[in-house]
């Protein structure tokens, strides 16, 4: 088996999840970090010998198969780009750039250097979503015409929570919907082998203006009332709604929301087709509801998952869950044995997925502007 040197760009919460998952792979290892804050703190907390602010720096010091880039979204293309012609595989956090056209050129520059590219849309990795996808591709619920769902989190509720990420110029024209509905969409799209042809979005905005804590905080670290704050102005939306049509005729929408009090992150998806529902949430990961009009309704739980192409993600016994943290490791596996098995199956979201993602952004972003339905180009 072949061992893989991996670095890691931004090691705050997603970062570290990023370590965590790939040190239980086995076979990679985490030889270098960089950040711009507490690196050298950070580094020995992490056991990692290697640590850098400079990716630059790191990327020629290092003998690197990998990196992850785990940084606010407007350093994602530099970053990116600069790895790809050193000849490094890449795994980018979502959003993938801030704009399509960043995000194109990374996507002609990998295949143009043939290098791995990958964007961590894990969702498509737990073993129900994969399921999932194989029961529609199969016709077990016959033709699919409509598809509800929600991803809401709360983190973002109240006017103190602040986080580069409500900045447009890190994060991009769509704040909610690329940090959080893109994995709604790209996981809707991949289940269901549909591709959105149009949108109809509306959003909202709560807090024109939040209060910045002075002094830095985690993502998801909730302001004390001891701090001091700045006034900052607010250009990307906290909730937004959006009903769209597919190419193959389905009508469905979905609703996104930060702000959503008590839900800390629920995914949820109704999928109908004409034979059978099916329903599955994050809340209950390992279970799929499927419903019925004639017969009883029923749930299909991990131990019944025999598909072939699903029993790969299971690594635990029935009764064991596998979350958040087994998603990214199944992703990341499925990543790195594609790089060196150009035939293997692949399941994880490349590049072009990765972009397809940047222009449903813009899309919905012109719909909400304009108040219009907006077609989506081939």
């Amino acid at each position: 088996m072949k061992k893989f040197k991996t670095a890691i760009v931004g090691v705050g919460f997603i970062g570290v999840a990023h370590i965590e998952a790939l040190r239980r792979l086995g076979n990679i290892e985490v030889v270098a970090i960089c950040d711009q804050f507490d690196i050298e703190k950070k580094a020995k907390q992490l056991n990692v010998s290697h640590y850098y602010t400079d990716y630059k720096e790191m990327i020629e010091k290092e003998d690197l198969d990998f990196i992850h880039i785990c940084t606010p979204n407007n350093t994602h293309y530099d970053i990116a780009s600069y790895a790809m012609n050193k000849h490094i595989n890449i795994v980018l956090e979502k959003p993938m750039t801030v704009t399509a056209e960043e995000a194109k050129k990374l996507l002609v520059l990998s295949k143009a250097l043939n290098v791995t590219a990958a964007v961590n849309f894990h969702n498509r990795l737990y073993p129900a979503t994969s399921h999932i996808k194989h029961m529609i591709s199969n016709n077990q619920i016959g033709h699919v015409f409509s598809i509800q769902g929600v991803y809401i989190q709360d983190w973002l509720l109240y006017q103190t929570d602040y986080s580069w990420r409500l900045n447009s110029k890190t994060s991009g024209k769509t704040r909610a919907v690329a940090d959080i509905g893109s994995h709604w969409l790209d996981l809707m799209e991949y289940m269901t082998g549909q591709k959105i042809v149009e949108v109809l979005a509306e959003f909202q905005t709560v807090y024109p203006t939040r209060k910045k804590a002075t002094q830095p905080l985690k993502t998801f670290e909730t302001a004390s009332s001891e701090m001091t704050y700045d006034e900052m102005p607010i250009d990307t939306e906290d909730v937004a709604v959006i009903t769209f049509k597919t190419n193959e005729g389905s009508l469905g929408n979905v609703y996104v929301s930060q702000m959503a009090a008590g839900k800390k992150n629920r995914i949820q998806l109704l999928i109908s087709g004409e034979k059978a529902s099916i329903e599955w949430s994050l809340d209950d990961l390992s279970n799929i509801s499927v419903g019925y009009r004639d017969q009883a309704n029923k749930v299909i739980t991990k131990d019944q998952l025999l598909m072939p192409e699903v029993q790969s993600l299971i690594d635990y016994p029935t009764g064991h869950m596998e979350g958040f943290p087994d998603a990214f490791k199944q992703n990341f596996k499925n990543i790195y044995y594609s790089s060196t098995h150009p035939d293997a199956l692949k399941r994880y979201a490349g590049f072009e997925d990765g972009l397809r993602q940047m222009v449903l952004n813009d899309k919905i972003y012109e719909s909400a502007n304009d108040r219009k339905w907006v077609k989506i180009d081939d």
